[in-house]
């Protein structure tokens, strides 16, 4: 997972030139990957902080993102299209990973 916590830490440099390189299917603007597809959104109850499985408070919970001082920084929930989408502790998306 810490791996996953460097992407966000260098996300807008590295995503520039990785977006480039993979065109459209690793684009925000492909509504695949929009913040306003509903598949996306922390209002649905698969991504939302609400659901148990994404809560700091669950000591069970294994899609946290921790930093290297093994504080938690948010949580990964996995898309049905093989992407995965990254949010903060709040349900604020800092970021994906595209899928197919």
């Amino acid at each position: 997972m810490r791996a996953l916590a460097l992407v966000i830490a260098v996300g807008p440099a590295l995503y520039a030139s990785v977006a480039a390189a993979q065109g459209y299917n690793s684009s925000p603007y492909n509504y695949q990957n929009s913040e306003y597809n509903y598949q996306n959104s922390p209002y649905n109850y698969r991504n939302s902080p609400y659901n148990y499985q994404n809560s700091p408070y669950n000591p069970f919970s294994t899609n946290g993102i921790y930093d290297n001082d093994g504080n938690r920084q948010g949580y990964a929930v996995p898309r049905s299209d093989g992407g995965v989408n990254l949010f903060d502790n709040d349900g604020n998306r800092l970021g994906y990973t595209p899928g197919r």
